[in-house]
């Protein structure tokens, strides 16, 4: 177990050194590995795990899901999303930030990116609700909260990658995810209900919408509305799997940009290159904590954590909230991705012998990952923000997340004491 420790210590200083991450976690897995059993047999088992996994079929997802969610940003749908939350909750006193995080909700849905639903709702929200005279700490609080909705509301590329990681099943991830998505929306327009009610003129109401309206606008969106219920409805009813999913995905994503002209081969072949060079790197990281998962397991972590557990006789769930404690404290200095690779491999088969589902620990990894997103001093939503908007003050946007954080931890509490809330839709499948 000290082997493994002196590994994690090992991994951080070069990841606060800069090196990339799967670099980090590849060089140490390999070292400590071979420390313990032997360099050949390191270099042996780091090959046959790069080979194997590198060839896997379920791996073929990732690169899926991720040329669905950029043909969606190129196909100019966050427009139309945003209009038609916008026509049902316009009017209301701090409507267009409600707004906002329906829109983000929606587009995440399709998107799978947490960075890309922030950074395109912010040119999409961000000049209706200054013309609305909208505080621009609301106003961005709530495109940077709203986009953490991304890495949860399925197709999610973190819950992909837990799910190769635990080996527990993609799909029941995907729609474990669903029910805590909707919990999350509802949240976050209550904390957006609270500070307007603190401060009304911080989110003034905007014009009401008739009804023909409402639905003009509900016709600009079924086609991104049905492309959604069909990729998770089709894993839900045991059409097809994931890997087919997120193909039958980016081939609908295509169609649909396509129909509205959105699409031309300078711009798809873009979106292709730019799908290359994100599952590169996606890939580098995975199979580099593939590889430190099986140093640690090796190195005997797990079952040294366990032991630990029993000897303070702390109760099973008393062992789950210090975890979250300690990814919310990492959340503090680390970004999500590689919050993931760092600590499931240490963690999951501590909760799996706990007598956990690794489903639900998967939801309540992904929802702390969330707030990690919004958390000083590493917040990555509201850096990206930031770039987008550069006359907004950092410390502005991290006032105006305080709320949708305060939300955020309410939420995870919920989703830990009551695991049906995500166990219940994949019990159904």
């Amino acid at each position: 177990m000290t082997v493994a420790l002196i590994g994690f210590a090992a991994v951080l200083i070069l990841a606060f050194m800069r090196m990339p991450l799967g670099i980090a976690l590849g060089v140490v897995g390999v070292i400590g590995f071979g420390e313990l059993s032997g360099y050949r047999a390191a270099i042996s088992n780091a090959a046959r795990l790069v080979i194997d996994s590198g060839q896997s079929y379920g791996l073929s997802v990732l690169p899926m899901f991720i040329l669905m969610g950029l043909l969606v940003e190129k196909g100019g749908m966050a427009k139309e999303l945003y209009r038609a939350a916008y026509v049902f909750l316009g009017h209301k006193k701090g409507g267009l930030s409600m707004s906002t995080i329906v829109s983000c909700g929606m587009f995440s849905a399709i998107c799978g990116s947490s960075l890309a639903t922030a950074a395109t709702m912010a040119k999409v929200s961000m000049p209706e609700m200054r013309r609305y005279k909208y505080h621009d700490s609301l106003a961005t609080a709530s495109i940077a909260a709203g986009g953490t909705l991304g890495i949860l509301i399925p197709p999610s590329v973190v819950l992909v990658i837990y799910g190769l990681m635990t080996e527990t099943s993609v799909g029941k991830l995907f729609i474990a995810g669903v029910l805590p998505g909707l919990v999350g929306v509802i949240f976050y327009l209550l904390a957006v209900k609270v500070t307007v009610a603190r401060n009304p003129d911080s989110g003034p109401a905007g014009d009401r919408s008739d009804w023909a309206e409402r639905l003009s606008a509900l016709k600009d969106v079924w086609a991104t509305l049905g492309l959604f219920l069909f990729v998770i409805g089709g894993i839900y009813v045991g059409l097809f799997t994931p890997t087919e999913a997120a193909g039958m995905g980016a081939a609908g994503a295509m169609l649909i940009a396509w129909q509205r002209k959105t699409l031309t081969i300078a711009s798809f072949m873009d979106v292709l290159r730019d799908t290359a060079a994100t599952s590169a790197k996606l890939f580098m990281v995975l199979f580099g904590a593939l590889i430190f998962s099986n140093f640690v397991n090796r190195a005997g972590l797990p079952d040294g954590l366990i032991n630990i557990v029993n000897s303070f006789d702390a109760s099973p769930m008393g062992v789950v909230f210090i975890i979250l404690l300690i990814y919310l404290l990492l959340g503090c200095v680390f970004e999500s991705l590689s919050m993931i690779l760092l600590t499931v491999p240490i963690f999951a088969p501590v909760v799996e012998g706990l007598g956990f589902d690794l489903i639900w620990f998967g939801i309540l990894v992904v929802v702390v990952t969330e707030i990690s997103l919004i958390t000083p001093p590493i917040g990555l939503n509201v850096f990206v923000l930031k770039g987008v908007l550069k006359d907004v003050a950092i410390k502005t946007i991290f006032k105006g997340v305080t709320p949708f954080w305060i939300a955020d931890i309410f939420r995870l509490t919920l989703l830990a004491l009551v695991p049906a809330i995500s166990l219940f839709l994949p019990s159904m499948m």
